[in-house]
């Protein structure tokens, strides 16, 4: 197929998420499905539309320079993506960069594109200040920076610019290395009872279940119990049993559980480079609007262990209230849970858990805390029979 046609598929993958709130990846999904692109094409697609989605504001800046006024948006994202490839993609002659993108742009806007791109083209690449020339969210920036200290921030905050890695386990799932150490980390071991509370779409519990241990799925939403349904089905997974739940409210006993694992809803500030548009989508609220739910569902998670059981909470964010706060206010609602000593390198110790950062090995950012309940607790173990899926998965 044609150069123009990739920039016309990704012009329009971008209006779906600009124009009608679309998520990127299912956008892209979608309109990639439906066209006859080539793999080397697809590839460019994507670059360009999640690069584009992720350099959204320094964009503007570089285009802003030159405009007397706001364009229409079918023109602005034109000049969005033209601009990415100008100043993104050196691979891309600057001639092909801006005659394709003009190609692709619908007729009554071609003039104005075209000359906007043949200005940038030609002029210095300057920023006003970092969030600009990064292209985050002011809030972003500020927190990462409060909370990780300026090298840190600004190395994860680099780092989440850079495409994300395909990276596929043994049994050809696609999981970041960060979710695989988790995996890893809560060390489920055969014939044990892990609960995961918040499964979707499930790969972390079919890689605990790999290994042996019955797994109980949980999560909120029909939607998302049908995510780890499908997975568990094309992995062929065994001893992973979906429920549909609240996780602060699971249909569970209280003692039933080796293994807790709370990996739980957070403002996911640690997987910016695979989520491209989720930059714009997140306020400034959201830490703590969603720290007081994961304090919820760890308190819920902690009723489920036997006596010495372990509980692991992890989130793909990168913000203090979401991971110390969190603990902090967990320590004094549950004295009962004893922290674990902090996982080694490339994890970071800080407090009573540990943070993965973006750019130590080119994965998301994540934060993880393990909990051993204290052996003199005196709750009973009373597990559930799960020799038939069934019955087990419903009790």
């Amino acid at each position: 197929m044609s150069e123009p046609s990739t920039r016309r598929v990704a012009l329009e993958i971008l209006a779906r998420v600009e124009d009608d709130g679309a998520y990127a990846n299912l956008a892209a999904s979608a309109a990639l499905g439906r066209s006859d692109l080539d793999e080397r094409d697809r590839r460019l697609v994507t670059d360009l539309v999640y690069g584009t989605l992720r350099r959204r504001r320094s964009l503007d800046h570089l285009v802003d320079r030159f405009l007397v006024a706001p364009p229409p948006p079918a023109a602005r994202r034109a000049l969005r993506l033209g601009t990415y490839q100008l100043v993104e993609r050196p691979d891309i002659p600057d001639h092909a960069a801006v005659d394709e993108t003009v190609a692709a742009t619908p007729k009554r806007f071609k003039g104005l594109v075209n000359a906007v791109l043949r200005k940038v083209a030609a002029a210095e690449v300057e920023y006003p200040d970092t969030a600009t020339q990064l292209s985050y969210p002011d809030w972003i920036v500020d927190t990462l920076r409060n909370d990780l200290g300026d090298d840190e921030a600004m190395g994860a905050l680099a780092s989440m610019n850079e495409p994300a890695a395909r990276i596929e386990r043994a049994d050809g799932y696609v999981q970041d290395p960060a979710s695989q150490a988790v995996v890893d980390l809560v060390g489920a071991r055969p014939g044990e009872l892990v609960v995961d509370l918040c499964a979707a779409p499930g790969g972390k519990a079919t890689g605990m279940a790999a290994g042996g241990a019955t797994v109980i799925a949980v999560d909120l939403a029909p939607a998302r119990v049908g995510l780890i349904t499908t997975n568990v089905a094309k992995l062929g997974a065994t001893g992973v049993f979906p429920v549909l739940a609240d996780g602060t409210r699971a249909p569970l006993r209280p003692g039933c559980a080796d293994r807790v694992l709370v990996d739980a809803p957070c403002s996911g500030l640690g997987v910016l480079r695979r989520r491209a548009d989720a930059r714009w989508r997140i306020d400034d609220a959201a830490p703590s609007r969603l720290a007081r739910v994961q304090v919820d569902l760890l308190d819920a998670a902690a009723e489920l262990l036997v006596p010495g059981g372990l509980l692991v909470y992890s989130v793909c964010t990168l913000t203090a209230a979401e991971s110390v706060g969190v603990d902090e206010e967990l320590a004094s609602r549950r004295p009962e849970l004893i922290a674990e000593p902090a996982p080694g390198d490339p994890w970071i110790s800080r407090g009573r858990g540990a943070v993965l950062l973006p750019q130590q090995i080119g994965s998301d950012g994540m934060w993880l805390f393990r909990y051993r309940l204290d052996p003199a607790d005196g709750r009973a173990r009373d597990r559930y029979d799960l020799g038939h899926p069934t019955s087990g998965a419903t009790r």
